[in-house]
C-alpha cells in the first residue's frame, strides 16, 4: 500500500522547575509550518488550541502537562517550525510580589520553534514543548522590569502505529471488505478502497489478531491473521488477504 494520508499532531506545554512562586503565561495559540522550510512570515497554519488560557509554568512540573491541541490533522511530511502565540497577560510572583512580565514587540507574532520533525501518513504524534523557566524570566537588579524571553525545547514522541495491506482478489468479490484489528482491549476497524488497499490507524504497539470480512452472501470465509506486531510510529504490512 502507497504511503499516504495525514498525521495528527497534539501539543503540550510542560515545564522544568524554576526559582519563582509563581510564572504565569498567557497562552493564544499554536501554529505550524509543515513542508515548508522558509523563514518569512508565510505559510502558517492555526492548530486551533483548544484551552488558551494563562498557566502557571510551576505547575507544569513532575508529569503535569497542559494539552494545547488535541490530535490535529496536518499534512505528512516534515513539521518544519511551531510557533507559541502569547498574548500580553504574564506575570512573575516574587516574595509574594506580582510583576508584569514584559514581552518583546518581536515575540507579539509568536515565539518561532524549529522541529523539522518528520511525520509519518496516519502516525500521531505527541509535541511536548518544554519552558525553561529560569532561562526564560530575565530580571534587572532591582525587579523594576522583569522580560519574558521565552527558551522553549520541543521533543516529540510517537503514539501509535498503523496496519496496512491489500485485499488480492477484490476485484473479485465486487463488494465491500470490512477489516477489523483487536488486542483484545481495542478494536479498529475499516473497510478496503476501490483498489483493495486499506489502513488500519492509530494504533497502539502490541499484538493484534485481524480479520478480514468479505460479504457474507458470497460465502467466503473470514480470513484471520494472527500475531501482527504493531511498534510506535511504524508501519506494519501484512501480506496480500485473499477470500478462497
Amino acid at each position: 500500500t502507497p504511503e499516504r494520508g495525514s498525521a495528527y499532531m497534539s501539543v503540550k506545554l510542560v515545564d522544568a522547575p524554576g526559582d519563582y512562586e509563581h510564572v504565569y503565561v498567557d497562552v493564544e495559540d499554536i501554529m505550524i509550518k509543515v513542508n515548508d522550510d522558509s523563514e518569512d512570515d508565510s505559510g502558517w497554519i492555526s492548530i486551533n488550541a483548544i484551552n488558551p488560557g494563562i498557566y502557571d509554568l510551576l505547575e507544569l512540573t513532575g508529569g503535569i502537562n497542559v494539552l494545547l491541541a488535541d490530535d490535529y490533522e496536518i499534512p505528512s511530511g516534515t513539521l518544519n517550525q511551531i510557533r507559541l502565540i502569547l498574548g500580553t497577560d504574564n506575570s512573575v510572583v516574587i516574595d509574594g510580589q506580582t510583576y508584569p512580565l514584559n514581552t518583546p514587540s518581536a515575540q507579539q507574532s509568536g515565539l518561532k520553534i524549529k522541529v523539522n520533525q518528520p511525520v509519518l501518513p496516519n502516525i500521531s504524534y505527541t509535541f511536548l514543548l518544554d519552558f525553561d523557566v529560569d532561562a526564560s524570566v530575565v530580571l534587572a537588579p532591582d525587579t523594576s522590569n522583569i522580560n519574558l524571553k521565552p527558551v522553549i525545547n520541543a521533543s516529540v514522541e510517537a503514539e501509535t502505529g498503523v496496519i496496512a495491506g491489500t485485499i488480492d482478489n477484490f476485484d473479485t468479490l465486487q463488494s465491500q471488505v470490512l477489516i477489523e484489528a483487536t488486542n483484545g482491549i481495542e478494536t479498529i476497524s475499516t473497510y478496503a478502497n476501490d483498489l483493495g488497499e486499506y489502513v488500519l490507524v492509530g494504533l497502539p504497539s502490541g499484538t493484534y489478531t485481524v480479520t478480514a470480512y468479505a460479504d457474507s452472501s458470497l460465502g467466503f470465509p473470514d480470513v484471520i491473521v494472527t500475531n501482527v506486531t504493531v511498534e510506535v510510529g511504524q508501519t506494519t504490512t501484512l501480506d496480500p488477504i485473499t477470500f478462497q
